[in-house]
């Protein structure tokens, strides 16, 4: 596609809500997992040091 102005191109042929909501909730859904992904990698972590403290104490 070719578009005349940097208005036509965000404007995407009449299509700019689909376009544009389609790229925001793709990029919140990524931002979303990888922060759910940290939160989980933290817990495990904390899990892990906790039990690996246990053990340690109990030898």
């Amino acid at each position: 596609m070719h578009w005349n102005s940097a208005s036509e191109f965000f404007a995407m042929g009449g299509y700019a809500f689909y376009v544009w909501g389609s790229f925001g909730l793709t990029a919140l859904a990524a931002l979303g997992e990888i922060l759910l992904l940290r939160g989980q990698r933290q817990e495990l972590l904390k899990h892990l040091r906790s039990e690996f403290l246990s053990e340690r104490s109990s030898s």
